[in-house]
């Protein structure tokens, strides 16, 4: 009889050469178990999707307690829908007045889908602008606009009217012009190694695009959810976007996304034409029970416990830790981390090893000499101690 490897291997769609392969048997806290039984400390999250750890009782409960309600209804929009509701407001709460009505979808691409289609809409303009080494997604509409022609070209023709130019560049801002529907940027471009927008420089973006009349659209879909120290990184700037994409921890674990803009624009979206957005299972009641039950967790964490206080003090804590002579840099946003060692090569192998002792990590896209820290924010101080000690046990042996 096949194994579950092989089965895997054989059947189910393949991302990459010689994916990690583990079989995970249950996740709880800062850990995963493998099919033996061995725990991996859990290092990047899920790509910052289980923020507040693996298997949080209240998300369980929201989750049964919403699928003995009911599960799928109708398509999206048209009935009323308590989780998706009661979840639209409370995010609300804790957004600028602004923003102030969400369009849920299934996943952070598909937000980023629906915030072109909004922009052109608004503005009767096709000209999208983004920035080199920025990720907003796979499918064809977000790939047009993904920093890097090394994923685009196999793909083309993509979206027309795409242009790209450095992040933190003056030729961006003044690329930006009265031709343009929308800027697509992420405030902190996580793919390119956690790299943070200059303060001055976003505050000119937005400026230009005031100027212009272009939507300015904020992808927080990594970096939302206290990842970077604030419960969004565009916080620490005093910008507000236009529009606001949203995705990963928003569903606590379940597949959820959202794109967030003023009443009076997303209204655009109901005539000329009529369902000018439309999606089947875009806000499922369950990933709405369960994102909101993880928000309200984090929310709790905030008040409580001062969280974003402690995500600061853990980045402090893990730079303390990481120090060897063939760790070349640290860059990070609260605990997005990219730790850039010599070479790709390097970091894949370092990745492999630090697998091997228990560690789950990972590279980035756009930095595959960079290791990718982005734990849980609840990883408790011993842990991350241990967990230093086997990645940089990793660097040694690789070094």
């Amino acid at each position: 009889m096949s194994s579950n490897r092989q089965l895997f291997l054989q059947h189910v769609a393949q991302t990459s050469p010689s994916p990690i392969g583990l079989e995970i048997s249950r996740a709880e806290g800062v850990y995963m178990f493998d099919a033996d039984g061995k725990a991996y400390i859990d290092m990047i999250s899920g790509f910052s999707v289980m923020n507040v750890g693996h298997g949080l009782p209240q998300v369980k409960e929201a989750i049964n307690r919403q699928v003995n309600d009911y599960m799928h209804l109708m398509v999206y929009g048209e009935l009323i829908e308590s989780p998706q509701v009661q979840y639209a407001r409370l995010l609300t709460q804790w957004l600028p007045p602004a923003l102030d009505c969400v369009y849920f979808t299934n996943s952070g691409t598909e937000a980023t889908e629906g915030a072109m289609k909004l922009a052109k809409r608004i503005t009767h303009r096709s000209k999208i602008m983004a920035a080199n080494k920025a990720y907003h997604g796979s499918t064809q509409g977000a790939l047009s606009i993904m920093g890097s022609e090394y994923w685009r070209n196999a793909y083309r023709p993509l979206l027309p009217d795409v242009h790209h130019y450095d992040f933190n560049s003056e030729a961006f801002l003044h690329a930006v012009d009265e031709q343009t529907a929308c800027v697509v940027i992420e405030v902190v471009q996580a793919e390119a190694g956690a790299m943070a927008a200059q303060h001055d420089w976003l505050l000119a973006l937005r400026r230009q695009c005031d100027a212009v009349g272009a939507m300015l659209v904020f992808d927080e879909i990594q970096t939302g959810f206290g990842r970077t120290g604030t419960l969004f990184a565009f916080e620490a700037y005093g910008v507000v976007p236009d529009i606001l994409l949203l995705g990963k921890a928003l569903g606590g674990g379940m597949p959820l996304g959202a794109f967030v803009a003023s009443h009076a624009h997303m209204q655009l979206l109901t005539h000329n034409p009529v369902l000018g957005h439309i999606s089947t299972f875009a806000g499922h009641p369950v990933c709405c029970a369960a994102g909101m039950a993880s928000f309200q967790y984090l929310v709790h964490l905030m008040q409580a416990n001062r969280l974003m206080d402690q995500v600061n003090r853990k980045a402090t804590l893990f730079r303390h830790h990481l120090q060897h002579p063939a760790i070349q840099s640290v860059h990070h946003a609260g605990l997005l981390m990219a730790v850039a060692l010599a070479d790709a090569e390097t970091c894949v192998a370092v990745c492999k090893a630090c697998v091997a002792a228990g560690v789950i990590t990972d590279w980035f896209l756009f930095a595959p000499h960079c290791l990718r820290i982005a734990p849980p924010l609840i990883m408790p101080d011993d842990v991350i101690e241990t967990a230093c000690k086997l990645i940089l046990q990793a660097i040694e042996d690789h070094s």
